[in-house]
């Protein structure tokens, strides 16, 4: 009777150990789409002003439930990594319920940009979770102990996992999960517009405002009193329904007057190189992307550098290049254009990072630190976009398959 105990309890603790496991790598994989899902509980909770700590408050917060997930798997530390795990699941619970209780317009990301549960769906995981976590764990005093050699499976896995979190932070996610993913098609191609979909797209100013501390979003024709701060205004593209159930995504491309350019991105090669945070990027990062960006026009694709800024401080960016004297200027200016904040952090977790169009589909992207060579680039614009959209997508699946693969076997077999 006892053995069948001890057994029903660590299936229970394994059970609750993949989740964790699982939830945490999720998340690792994509740190800049997690400290994203962090700023929206920041916002929630009305703590906006520790939005510069989302990026290491999501890497540290995932690596913790990825470590407790392990150590659920492998038996190690086992009262410890029980007292973690219920102190973790009550935390979760209590904001599952704020969640249910408030209903905010935002996504729990329980499993980073992979699975989207409704605040009712998280409740209930987090209660069956919790249940689970009882059921492993009371009484302490028959938890048992582990073999020898677990610890070494959990130093395999964590070594596994800082080398992947290293990797996920110095590069693009190994899998996309957003719409902005390899085959997705620019909504803009007029080969996917349908008949009646062929006028230009059509944008509305959204105006934010902010007062006692709540922010809101206003139209043109509907501003608020004078008793209300401006905090900022964006650009919303008026969706319009896809066509054949295709993956079709957005780019705005806006000049420096207003204008919308979004058929620049359609053409039959079409390198682009998007700047979230242009503030943030050194005038060696801004000389090296002149640099991709002059290479791509020599192999042949139509360079477009997209910006997440104001025509303002765009203009002032450019105006410190220029004095610096170490990139040339006139020809970024040449190529900028503007675009939203949400959308280029989508289209590319990396600030400064490049995404190849070919005839309106998303071929591949590159985070900065892996921009391709000229000879490289020159090699994109003569062979078929289909070879390298299908290493692309194939590759990243498999290493993170591989790797998924290596850590649960390390934990389980040995």
């Amino acid at each position: 009777m006892n053995k069948v105990l001890e057994r029903t309890k660590r299936f229970c603790g394994y059970l609750v150990g993949i989740v964790f496991f699982i939830s945490g790598v999720l998340k690792l994989l994509d740190p800049v789409g997690t400290s994203l899902i962090v700023e929206e509980y920041y916002k929630f909770f009305h703590v906006e002003f520790l939005d510069f700590s989302a990026k290491s408050v999501a890497v540290i917060l995932s690596m913790l439930e990825s470590l407790i997930g392990a150590a659920l798997i492998t038996g190690l530390w086992r009262r410890i990594t029980a007292i973690a795990a219920l102190s973790a699941m009550g935390f979760f619970l209590l904001v599952s319920i704020s969640l249910v209780i408030f209903n905010p317009v935002m996504d729990c990301g329980c499993f980073g940009e992979a699975v989207h549960l409704t605040h009712t769906q998280t409740l209930f995981k987090n209660l069956i979770l919790s249940a689970l976590c009882c059921a492993s764990f009371f009484p302490f005093s028959a938890l048992g102990s582990p073999k020898k050699r677990k610890y070494v499976a959990f130093s395999m896995v964590v070594s596994g996992l800082v080398v992947f979190t290293i990797y996920s932070l110095l590069y693009i996610p190994l899998i996309d999960f957003t719409d902005y993913t390899a085959s997705a098609r620019l909504e803009a191609s007029e080969r996917h517009i349908d008949m009646n979909l062929s006028a230009p797209d059509e944008y509305d100013a959204v105006f934010i405002y902010e007062k006692d501390g709540k922010k809101r979003e206003f139209t043109l024709d509907d501003l608020p009193d004078s008793t209300w701060t401006f905090v900022s205004a964006e650009t919303m593209r008026r969706e319009r329904p896809a066509r054949y159930g295709e993956n079709n995504i957005s780019l705005p491309v806006i000049d420096a007057d207003g204008g919308y350019h979004d058929k620049l991105a359609v053409g039959e090669k079409v390198m682009v190189v998007s700047v979230y945070a242009p503030e943030r990027l050194s005038v060696r990062k801004w000389n090296a992307v002149c640099s991709f960006l002059r290479s791509a026009e020599k192999g042949g694709f139509r360079p477009l550098l997209l910006a997440a800024a104001s025509p303002e401080t765009g203009s002032a960016v450019m105006d410190r290049l220029e004095a610096d004297g170490r990139a040339d200027a006139g020809y970024l200016r040449q190529v900028l254009y503007y675009s939203d904040y949400k959308t280029l952090i989508s289209l590319n977790r990396s600030n400064g990072g490049a995404t190849y169009f070919a005839d309106g589909f998303l071929v591949r992207k590159w985070a900065f630190k892996a921009l391709p060579d000229e000879d490289r680039v020159m090699e994109l614009g003569t062979e078929d976009p289909t070879e390298p959209l299908l290493s692309y997508g194939t590759a990243g699946t498999l290493s993170f398959q591989a790797f998924l693969l290596y850590a649960f076997a390390v934990m389980l077999l040995l």
